[in-house]
């Protein structure tokens, strides 16, 4: 291993609600410092116009070097290797203000080349900034049909990974569903259409240690139906949810979140586990009416992990 590729630790912040704001406005940005969503992206791809996208470098910089940010999760999202944006868009915002920023987001990801050439560049800055190789994690999109085919491949391309991220507006498109908006499951199909590829991308991310997330929900007026499409991620395991809109941010931070209840069941179990196994020699013990044995403990393990992450044993 050369000595660059070393591993560094960084630490994974919680991205139930990941709020997405303009590369552009200075004010949305001033904005999302205040709010309660636990990621801040400043996207420079779709919520920028092609004309704005060079200027808005600048106005991301600003925003990461003057703005409190405190706990939340810090992301750019650059455009796709495939345009003439890319390269400029790492280089002019990761330079001045890199120590800022927790991850880049790459979109249209279709390969485990597209996150190996982002990671070199990135490599190439720390090395000349003189900051710990690998300090600035990776985010990907999945919302093409190759994507979702490569997904596998995509998910342990890279140390720096950090999420898969579902991309349903594109996805659609590249699939043909005929959609209008984004996230929603309109149209006759009996089942779920997202459920196949919402499955591939979970399997890929656990599989290789990563978070899974969700897409945005367009329709921001529509509480009830953002809630629909919430509670289903949610249900799955997904670790947190795209946000277009303020008003969504509660919402999705209390559908990614253990509820109270079941975080102290969850704890119970564990306590109850570790006393019959450590302290009285039994692999199984009866809790609450049930008996619980080592894969109860697993599965208790997993929620209570999330809770603490999330800060719920304060």
């Amino acid at each position: 291993m050369r000595w660059w590729r070393q591993k560094v630790t960084r630490e994974l912040k919680p991205r139930r609600s990941c709020l997405s704001v303009p590369a552009s406005s200075a004010r949305m940005q001033a904005k999302a410092a205040t709010l309660e969503a636990d990621q801040v992206l400043f996207d420079l791809e779709d919520a920028t116009a092609p004309s704005e996208k060079a200027g808005a470098r600048s106005i991301v910089v600003d925003s990461l070097k003057q703005l409190d940010f405190g706990r939340r999760a810090v992301a750019v999202r650059v455009n796709g290797v495939d345009t003439p944006w890319c390269y400029r868009d790492v280089i002019d915002v990761v330079e001045p203000a890199g120590d800022r920023i927790d991850a880049l987001i790459l979109p249209k990801v279709e390969s485990a080349a597209d996150v190996t050439f982002l990671d070199r560049l990135l490599t190439q800055i720390e090395l000349a900034r003189g900051w710990p190789v690998g300090r600035i994690g990776v985010e990907v999109l999945i919302e093409s049909a190759s994507g979702v085919q490569q997904v596998d491949e995509i998910a342990r391309s890279s140390e720096r990974l950090e999420a898969l991220i579902f991309g349903p507006g594109d996805l659609s498109a590249s699939l043909g569903l005929g959609q209008l908006t984004i996230g929603t499951l309109e149209g006759d199909y009996a089942g779920d259409i997202w459920h196949y590829a919402l499955m591939r991308l979970l399997v890929a991310a656990r599989a290789n240690g990563l978070l899974a997330i969700d897409g945005p929900y367009a329709a921001f007026a529509d509480l009830p139906g953002l809630e629909r499409s919430a509670r289903r991620t949610a249900a799955l395991g997904y670790d947190g949810k795209w946000v277009i809109h303020p008003s969504q941010i509660e919402t999705v931070n209390r559908l990614y979140s253990p509820d109270p209840a079941m975080y102290a069941r969850a704890e119970g179990i564990l306590a109850a586990y570790r006393l019959a196994t450590e302290g009285e020699g039994r692999g199984a013990v009866r809790f609450e009416g049930e008996m619980i044995d080592e894969a109860t403990r697993k599965m208790a393990e997993s929620v209570a992990r999330r809770g603490r992450w999330l800060g719920l044993s304060k």
